[in-house]
């Protein structure tokens, strides 16, 4: 298995479409690179400018295609090539309702999902559906704790402050044993440090840190694995790769793919490139999809 994998956010609009975007994972299948992220909005307000984490990269009318079904047709065309969410906005989706999903989706991937998780920014996703926009943080946690729970043989039982059920099953199985393996977004920090050490297997930063920063992310977060009991070196962690650029602020493949030994010395089990930086057309894919297979 490779240790460096693509995030395909914004090559819908390079590629044609979902088409495009499709043709372009079963490439990167063939390529060898290693896994393949899909980010997730379920609406868009208009107040981009309160995202926490920067400049917010498009317009409120960008197409967000709804993660998990476009894994799943990723999932038919493809064989190798572990697919993601990076992250999926867990407390709007109904707890039961995303442990079938996700498990429907392992189980047609041939055990192949990473499920990647957050709690979200906007407050508008949530009002708009009627959940509680304070409470996320919460509900994500007990979202977890359900699909943990549900991705065991049955019956099975759980009491949250969010919902309790009792004497349920959720069949299929995921093939994953225990279910795809957990991933969070958000600060290595706090609260949902212990919220990766209880449910997850790794951490997924929000943002690009440098390698000191990520080392030091990671030595905290080895610490809170063993404060919960679990061994430090199970924790996992994909860390995007900062765009190396030239003089005229053209990103560089060659020299951003350079970069990941950086990143593996600090902690980084795998790393991840934005593909949209480095495609203009579909002609750039394979050289593109290549170097990053051979990463």
């Amino acid at each position: 298995m490779g240790r460096c994998g693509i995030n395909i956010f914004g090559i819908d609009g390079i590629l044609g479409g979902l088409p495009g975007v499709l043709d372009a994972a079963r490439r990167a299948d063939e390529a060898d690179v290693a896994f393949l992220l899909h980010t997730d909005h379920v609406v868009m307000g208009s107040r981009t400018d309160r995202y926490p984490f920067g400049r917010f990269p498009v317009p409120p009318e960008y197409p967000w295609y709804e993660p998990l079904t476009v894994l799943a047709a990723m999932a038919a065309t493809t064989a190798r090539i572990r697919l993601g969410t990076a992250v999926l906005i867990a407390p709007l989706r109904p707890a039961t309702f995303l442990a079938k999903q996700a498990a429907t989706l392992d189980v047609l991937s041939d055990g192949r999902l990473d499920l990647g998780l957050g709690a979200g920014w906007q407050e508008e996703e949530f009002t708009s559906s009627s959940i509680s926009y304070e409470g996320r943080f919460d509900l994500l946690d007990d979202t977890a704790a359900a699909c943990r729970a549900l991705w065991q043989e049955g019956p099975v039982a759980l009491s949250t402050p969010s919902f309790s059920f009792d004497e349920l099953w959720c069949h299929p199985l995921p093939v994953q044993a225990g279910g795809p393996p957990l991933w969070f977004g958000g600060p290595a920090t706090g609260r949902n440090a212990r919220r990766i050490a209880t449910y997850g297997v790794g951490w997924l930063p929000v943002s690009n840190l440098s390698p000191a920063d990520l080392a030091a992310a990671v030595a905290g977060l080895r610490q809170v694995f063993a404060d919960a009991g679990r061994d430090p070196a199970e924790l996992k962690v994909r860390a995007g790769l900062p765009l190396a650029r030239d003089d005229e602020k053209r990103p560089l493949l060659g020299p951003t793919l350079a970069q990941a030994d950086q990143f593996l010395e600090a902690g980084a089990t795998e790393v991840i490139v934005g593909l949209g930086a480095f495609v203009r057309s579909a002609e750039d894919l394979d050289e593109a999809l290549g170097a990053i297979g051979q990463a």
